[in-house]
């Protein structure tokens, strides 16, 4: 019998092979990645271990790096820096991988459906060696160093952007919006909600300068809205600028619309130069009552709102709130970053750059 299958029962034969095809290619990549970090981790506990019972010093790496290289030309990332970093790694993490070992990662254990998270394996077990590496070189802090690695894995960030996000303090940034979620949502969405969204915004990728009208700050964000979607975080996909409602034969314009993948629902926000006003809340509250009605399906959680300004007061900013009915935020954002006060103390002042332009000496009593 060569008859072809039915073409109802065709696209599902098609689409359970793509799906075990993907799920073995997931399941490749996780089994080599954990094995490469267990591998490391093993060679810098071993070398950890000589040094402390041998008493051996640190020339015993760039002698082991020589002789790996000699005898495995082909095996490559056993360099003296590489190998360096092994042991420390061990030395941040020495209960990571003990419960299993070399050849046998938990990766072996795994089905179609599970993931290493699902064995209790912490984040950095699972993030590429490359990321490890920036962390433990940047994030001194074990347990920030733990949230960047969680978010690597929700958020699938290169290392380029990892270390972005590193520069900008994403974590002090994380879930920090004054908001009235606990108030207006369900405990679970609020919490999710709450952690979706940070304050500040950085917008330091536009050219704005003081003054600068909002609409303005619209069009620059429009024009880099890949930057803008990633300094806004994983999930969220524009919908419109300017988007028309119509309400009692009235138009009205939302600045910025999205929809929120994960938290399945309308994002509104509203742009605005200079300090929070309480009256924004009661505009913004019109908003997401008018795209609750118009916009939102039957399976959608309840739109909410952000409001971005230059300044906020928290304590009129919850008092706003607080009367209104549907789930809004209201956070800051910055056009440019702050330098670190080492390095701002070390930049020229004004009046010294003035005075190189000028080529002239600063003035002593013994020259007036």
């Amino acid at each position: 019998m060569n008859e072809p299958p039915p073409a109802s029962q065709y696209p599902g034969l098609l689409a359970d092979i793509k799906q075990r095809i993907g799920q073995a290619q997931t399941r490749a990549i996780l089994a080599v990645n954990q094995a490469l970090l267990a591998l490391y981790w093993d060679i810098g506990g071993l070398i950890h271990a000589r040094q402390k019972q041998q008493g051996w010093g640190a020339a015993v790496i760039p002698r082991l790096a020589k002789d790996l290289h000699n005898e495995l030309p082909e095996e490559k990332g056993f360099s003296e820096r590489n190998i360096k970093l092994m042991v420390q790694f061990y030395r941040e993490y020495p209960t990571l991988f003990a419960a299993t070992s070399i050849g046998q990662p938990l990766v072996a254990q795994l089905n179609e459906t599970t993931t290493p998270a699902e064995f209790g394996q912490p984040a950095v077990a699972q993030i590429p060696w490359a990321h490890n590496i920036l962390l433990m070189q940047k994030v001194k802090d074990v347990e920030v160093r733990q949230w960047y690695a969680a978010a690597t894995l929700s958020n699938g960030w290169s290392r380029n952007i990892l270390l972005m996000q590193i520069e900008t303090a994403a974590h002090a940034r994380q879930g920090k919006t004054t908001s009235n979620f606990a108030l207006r949502l369900p405990p679970p969405q609020s919490d999710l909600v709450q952690q979706t969204l940070k304050d500040p915004y950085l917008f330091d990728f536009l050219t704005l300068t003081e003054p600068f009208h909002e609409r303005e700050l619209e069009t620059g964000l429009i024009r880099h809205l890949e930057k803008f979607l990633l300094e806004l975080g994983q999930g969220f996909a524009f919908v419109g600028r300017q988007h028309r409602m119509e309400v009692g034969e009235q138009d009205f314009y939302i600045d910025l619309l999205f929809y929120h993948l994960r938290l399945r629902c309308f994002v509104v926000i509203e742009l605005k130069r200079g300090a929070f006003k309480p009256e924004y809340a009661g505009k913004m509250n019109f908003y997401c009552s008018v795209v609750d009605d118009v916009l939102r399906h039957a399976q959608d959680a309840p739109t909410i709102g952000l409001i971005l300004c230059q300044q906020q007061n928290e304590v009129i900013a919850e008092y706003a709130l607080r009367g209104v009915d549907k789930p809004i935020g209201v956070s800051t954002f910055e056009l440019t970053r702050a330098l670190p006060a080492e390095l701002a103390s070390k930049l020229p002042s004004i009046e010294q750059i003035e005075r190189e332009l000028g080529g002239g000496e600063p003035e002593t009593p013994e020259s007036q």
